[in-house]
């Protein structure tokens, strides 16, 4: 059981991942990473919002990975992913809309 924090470049994602304090977040982010944070596995890339299968390439990402929690940092993420809500809904997976509340 994974959390995934979206918008992995922001300091916001990562004051999250520290309030949350637990070690199975992982920060995903679809902007540019650095090869040396993904390559310690505890960041990943995240599907182009502005691919059409957006929404079904998060769904698959999050099953790969057993993500259960998905806290949205990102605005036009945060579109497409409600839009989508009762997809990740059916398959255990729950959003938080740019919350920053555990």
């Amino acid at each position: 059981m994974n959390i995934l924090i979206t918008a992995a470049n922001s300091a916001q994602a990562h004051q999250l991942k520290n309030k949350l304090n637990t070690g199975n977040v992982i920060l995903g982010d679809y902007h540019d990473l650095p090869a040396f944070m993904l390559a310690a596995g505890n960041m990943i890339r995240l599907p182009d919002p502005r691919s059409a299968a957006y929404a079904h390439q998060m769904l698959t990402l999050c099953l790969d990975n057993a993500i259960t929690k998905i806290y949205v940092k990102d605005k036009e993420e945060e579109l497409l992913l409600t839009e989508a809500g009762q997809l990740f809904k059916e398959y255990g997976i729950e959003l938080l809309i740019t919350s920053d509340e555990v």
